[in-house]
């Protein structure tokens, strides 16, 4: 029997964030389209190469993408909005960027295409647009293009397909159900496919996800007609599915006429069993036994005792658990981690080198990779044992805790009173949602400091100057609640699991979010403290510079926990906890100096819900109870305000309303405030700041534009509940944006309350 290792697709941005810059390059004008593919290729030519040095039997190709892959396999599919105008044949870049990110001249001003969260991660991803009449056509080739590529750079590769059911399945129908387009989307796959077979790839890799879900019976029929098509296009399948378990639906999984099946056994390990009886013996079967979400070294001796058994019975392939597009690229990149806790962490690199330490293993004998084994024993051991990770003082207090702690001291509608007559605001009240553009000054002087170039003084007289111009700024075109502007802060999580115990950080860890934004997620490691206060000092100063109120801006246990790479060594909803009573304690500290209106930021609520229905309520148990612990330690006229990214929320109203924040704001411009239409429904009771404009987009909204979708959300809640803000924090926009985009705002404020008015 045979042990061979794939690799599912591998982080795009390069090792040093090329990707990036090339991209913001080109956007900017400062650099050619043909100067951006270049690089683009030489990224890819890098990555392929170095997967075949390392002896990866199966090396993906078309893991690649300018932005999104659910984006490319809309192009691929001809399925591009009207808006864009599109006329047939190949989608050039132009268009492509324009459906990630709009455009912005005056002559042809139009919108980005939706964006939410790809399953439970924290990559964005672009929604695909069905309408009535939708026509398909053969777009783009770039999965036989880069196969082809590839081939010349003498890699044969295994190209990355995303699987029709899960496009379709994560498509918006205008008035059409997307599962109706079924065979005009089988056509150009099986078109793709057969080229791909023609030019001499033996496999393909095409994902289905939407495996880990709760089927419905039209997604059933649809995995039955899509493989029954597919299968026939001369070219093997290896049908990929992974972030969960498949459970109930590993009969139709095992039952569809493809050559391998890939599963995820770090979040699906209770598939195990069920898969080796139901999986037929002449399939391929990958066991995704690498975690391809964290960045937790692996214990390659028990994964062995694991492997060994089932390797001796049938041909395996083993893999990470999904693309490692979630992790880092390399964490020989990373020289001032604290090496007690490097010793424990893989990133994509080291993932793949762990893989070949274990077909060597299986198929030569430990014996030819005892060191290695030796050195992963021994990390597993000392994390296990390491006194950084648990704090005794931290349990205690977790015990402590009573139900009391998660409540406010009044309803809702009392404290609305009280805040109301504290703070006297008018009819839609403008603000913002936290963030200020960090402009290439600002990092710059963050960057001159971590040097030692420039000093903490200065640096801090830098951040002051900044902060006390944009409150001015604030002032000056009339906004109601003003913010800081965060220039002190590196990132919204970065920021305050640097200021906390039970963290670690990368200098390099980039990981992709959407497009050109990366992030770098901490590491939380250990039981997690507050030494200290850590926004209170910014918010006393910033909030001296007006009379106006200046929010106090947080962020969430919940956000924080769900954007970190978190231990494994213990249940999440723990760690959640820990987080939730350490930044209850900055919430007090910061009405205790007076702070009128603290925001707490759960942005990512919503994507750490399981993909499964019936897991749902135990995690948005203790999310909730997080919330509410951070957030009810204050009294009635002390506003809470809350923010949510890019989600769904339809089905988690209840636990939205149950998190009691006094406002809420929600990113709603894309869908032109159809999310209103669910929280009008639900009753929902609080205030809301529906998005008014999209700052994922470059472009600048008209006061018209912002008017008309105000006039949508009074439709749905009652003029006095409504809030007037962006769709997120504006850190990522350049000022030339921002400031004409807010006076439209302030101005489409002051047009709604003269209609008020004039009833």
């Amino acid at each position: 029997m045979s042990v061979t290792i794939a690799n599912l697709g591998f982080p795009r941005i390069g090792p040093n964030r090329e990707l990036k810059f090339a991209l913001e390059s080109f956007w900017g004008g400062r650099s050619s389209e043909a100067e951006l593919k270049e690089t683009a290729a030489s990224l890819r030519r890098e990555t392929w190469l170095k997967q075949k040095n390392l002896g990866i039997d199966y090396i993906p190709s078309n893991d690649f993408s300018f932005y999104d892959h659910v984006l490319d396999t809309t192009v691929m599919l001809g399925a591009v909005p009207e808006r864009y105008g599109f006329k047939g044949g190949k989608v050039d870049l132009a268009t492509y960027f324009a459906m990630a990110r709009g455009t912005t001249s005056a002559e042809n001003s139009v919108t980005a295409m939706e964006m939410t969260k790809w399953f439970d991660t924290n990559y964005h991803y672009m929604v695909p647009e069905l309408v009535k009449g939708q026509k398909f056509s053969l777009a783009s080739t770039k999965a036989l293009d880069l196969y082809n590529e590839a081939k010349a750079a003498g890699v044969e590769t295994r190209p990355v397909v995303l699987g029709p059911v899960t496009w379709l399945s994560l498509a918006k129908g205008r008035d059409v159900d997307p599962f109706d387009y079924l065979d005009d989307v089988l056509a150009i796959y099986t078109e793709v496919l057969t080229s791909l077979a023609k030019a001499g790839a033996k496999w393909v890799q095409i994902d289905e996800p939407a495996f880990v879900l709760d089927l419905n019976d039209k997604q059933r029929a649809a995995f039955k007609k899509a493989y029954d098509v597919l299968s026939k296009t001369g070219v093997s399948l290896m049908l990929t599915t992974y972030f969960g378990r498949v459970a109930e639906n590993i009969d139709l999984l095992t039952s569809l006429p493809v050559a391998g099946i890939h599963v995820d056994l770090i979040r699906g390990s209770d598939d195990y069993d069920a898969l080796l009886t139901k999986v037929r013996p002449d399939t391929l079967l990958s066991l995704g036994v690498i975690d391809g979400r964290n960045i937790w070294r692996a214990d390659l001796d028990a994964l062995v005792d694991w492997i060994e058994p089932l390797a001796e019975k049938r041909d395996l392939v083993l893999a990470p658990s999904c693309s490692l597009l979630h992790v880092p690229v390399d964490l020989k990149a990373e020289k001032k981690i604290d090496p007690e806790i490097t010793q424990w962490l893989a990133f994509a690199q080291q993932k793949l080198e762990e893989l070949a330490v274990l077909k060597t293993a299986l198929t030569k004998g430990r014996n030819e990779v005892a060191e290695e084994l030796a050195a992963s024993t021994k990390a597993a051991k000392n994390r296990r044992s390491s006194p950084r990770i648990h704090n005794e003082a931290v349990a205690k207090r977790l015990a402590a805790v009573t139900p009391d702690m998660a409540k406010r001291q009044s309803p809702y509608p009392v404290r609305a009173a009280a805040q109301q007559a504290k703070l006297n605001l008018p009819l839609y009240p403008t603000t913002t949602i936290g963030s200020f553009p960090q402009t290439s000054e600002v990092r710059q002087a963050r960057a001159k400091n971590r040097r030692g170039e420039l000093d903490n003084a200065g640096y801090t007289q830098f951040l002051r100057e900044q902060t006390a111009a944009t409150i001015r700024w604030q002032e000056e075109i009339g906004l109601d609640v003003l913010v800081h502007g965060e220039f002190e802060r590196n990132d919204m999580v970065q920021y305050f699991g640097e200021q906390l115990d039970g963290f670690a950080f990368t200098n390099n860890g980039w990981v992709q979010s959407y497009g050109s934004r990366c992030v770098r997620p901490p590491i939380l490691f250990g039981d997690v403290t507050r030494p200290k206060a850590m926004t209170v000092d910014w918010w006393s100063f910033s909030q001296q510079q007006s009379e106006k109120p200046v929010k106090g801006m947080l962020t969430g246990p919940v956000t924080i926990l769900n954007w970190s790479f978190v231990r494994n060594d213990q249940p999440r909803s723990v760690s959640c906890r820990q987080l939730a009573l350490a930044i209850r304690d900055e919430v007090v500290d910061l009405e205790a100096a007076g702070t009128k209106i603290i925001q707490i930021d759960e942005a990512a609520l919503r994507e750490g819900l399981p993909l499964r229905r019936a897991e749902w309520q135990t995690y948005l148990d203790w999310a909730v109870e997080s919330f509410r612990l951070t957030a009810s330690g204050v009294r009635d006229d002390t506003q809470i305000h809350s923010h949510m990214c890019y989600s769904e929320f339809n089905d988690i109203l209840p636990s939205i309303a149950a998190m009691d924040a006094d406002a809420l704001s929600i990113e709603t411009a894309r869908s032109q405030m159809e999310l209103l239409q669910a929280f009008a429904s639900y009753q929902y009771p609080n205030q809301i700041g529906p998005g008014v404009y999209d700052i994922h987009s470059p472009r600048i909204p008209s006061v018209e534009e912002m008017v008309n979708l105000l006039r949508l959300a009074r439709k749905y809640l009652p003029a006095d509940r409504l809030w007037v803000n962006p769709d997120c924090g504006l850190k990522t926009r350049r000022w030339e944006e921002v400031k004409p985009s807010l006076l439209a705002m302030v101005a489409a404020a002051k047009e709604m309350r003269a209609e008020e008015k004039a009833k």
